[in-house]
């Protein structure tokens, strides 16, 4: 197998897909990047407290991520073995059934991780925010961001594990469409609520909740308008939330339930690097703050070969073709690679303009400045394993012993590495940043036996009969 090979289809097929979602990922980051330069020129401690307030957040939106990939596994399988059994009625149509029950049990666990997200946000927003730093202004704050943040929960998840789905299938344009109007409607109600134009109160920290609120129900309700009314490629209904889906329980639960546990145990795993950043004091959060918006911003194109890599895979294995899927796998390792490269050298040439926009002080722009160079030396390696991971060995069922590595990698090495770093040995913030993300280097060469040993392709069945 080669890594790199003249298979224009293949190409085409990836990049139809992974451009769009990469496009909508790079509108999202920008909606993000607004937020912070907006509330930035408030000062460092609004930014800090909303910046860690979303860390929590974010574990939630990592719980859905989870949920609508995990349920993207079982979708692209079962949308492939649906187009290869288009002349079997029968089987066509239990496939089809397989697909909407897989739909409805997703979105009935978001629905339900939202209420216990918003009680817990409700319930104890300083408590939550205490998990982060010690400041008591940043805490307050925070509390303020969560209390408007509530309501969120529910638009953020039912949204995003939608659009996960309709992408499955190959519905790529509508989301980024939606994801282009919800831009335009956070950017304005973002200005209008922060910083009190057209009459409104300048509310600021609640205003950038506020704001997010707003296109956050813009978003779900042309996403989730389109899929219950509109679509006919996967033809869920209103109605097929009430349908009965038990005998699809036992797959989903195999194949779906490993990613969300995987990105549950991530997200925490995460929170307590945001932890361990959030206690190496004010500078340090700002700066992690400015440079992890560089940082999505050259992953893009990652995360979308990632999501076209599960999306791509499950349906060449639903067609029952392994050794393509195999051949394909390889072809996706090189692409992580070759990303991965011209990421880092993204990175390093847009570090100075960006760090030069913010308004902080000359403690933040060096540790910025530091954390940029580590960033453009890890993203080689996250790019690989990421479409490894979240995409192709995903896409092949190999859900359960993902969930392992990712975690053990991650609890075993990068987090008491960078605690040892950031604690005990009192390094600068470049090693600080490398040893929080050892993992992602060491999971790079676990992915390339893994492909190699072809045990990450699980089959899949339709349920109980």
């Amino acid at each position: 197998m080669k890594l790199f090979q003249k298979n224009p289809t293949f190409y085409k097929s990836v990049f139809s897909l992974a451009l769009p979602i990469a496009m909508q990922s790079l509108i999202s980051i920008g909606v993000n990047m607004l937020d912070t330069i907006m509330v930035g020129s408030l000062g460092e401690t609004a930014l800090s407290a909303i910046s860690l307030a979303n860390s929590f957040i974010s574990i939630y939106h990592i719980f859905c991520m989870g949920l609508g990939m995990g349920a993207s596994v079982l979708v692209s399988r079962y949308w492939g073995m649906k187009k290869a059994a288009e002349d079997r009625k029968e089987e066509a149509e239990k496939a089809e059934q397989a697909l909407k029950q897989t739909v409805c049990l997703m979105l009935r666990i978001t629905v339900g991780l939202a209420a216990l997200f918003a009680l817990l946000t409700l319930t104890m927003p300083a408590p939550l925010m205490k998990m982060y730093t010690s400041d008591s202004e940043i805490i307050r704050l925070g509390a303020v961001y969560f209390r408007w943040s509530l309501v969120t929960y529910f638009f953020l998840g039912t949204g995003l594990v939608s659009t996960i789905i309709l992408r499955s299938v190959g519905q790529v344009r509508l989301p980024l469409y939606v994801s282009i109007g919800a831009f335009f409607v956070n950017l304005g109600a973002n200005y209008t609520f922060i910083f009190g134009k057209f009459g409104a109160p300048r509310m600021e920290v609640a205003g950038a909740a506020l704001g997010t609120l707003i296109a956050r129900l813009f978003e779900a309700a042309m996403i989730l308008g389109y899929l219950f009314f509109k679509d006919k490629a996967i033809r869920f209904r209103l109605r097929d939330l009430f349908m009965k889906t038990g005998s699809l329980i036992g797959e989903y639960i195999r194949i779906s339930i490993p990613v969300l546990v995987s990105d549950a145990i991530l997200a925490i795993g995460n929170n307590s690097v945001a932890m361990v950043i959030g206690h190496l004091g004010a500078a340090f959060v700002a700066a992690n703050a400015i440079t992890s918006v560089t940082q999505q911003l050259s992953t893009v194109v990652i995360q979308g070969i990632s999501q076209a890599g599960a999306i791509v895979t499950g349906q060449t294995l639903g067609l029952g073709d392994r050794q393509k899927t195999m051949n394909q796998g390889w072809m996706f390792f090189g692409l992580g690679l070759a990303l991965g490269t011209v990421s880092a050298v993204f990175i390093m040439a847009v570090s100075h303009p960006i760090i030069s926009t913010y308004n902080v002080s000359e403690e933040t722009v060096k540790i910025a400045e530091q954390l940029m160079a580590a960033i453009s030396f890890i993203i080689i390696f996250q790019a690989t394993n990421s479409i490894m991971t979240k995409g192709v060995l995903r896409g092949g069922g190999d859900t359960k012993m993902l969930m392992l590595a990712d975690n053990i990698f991650l609890w075993i090495l990068a987090i008491p590495l960078g605690i040892l770093a950031g604690f005990v040995f009192h390094w600068p913030a470049f090693w600080i940043y490398v040893c929080l993300k050892s993992d992602q280097i060491v999971k790079t060469f676990w992915c390339l036996g893994r492909l190699k040993s072809e045990k990450w392709i699980k089959k899949i069945s339709t349920g109980k009969a």
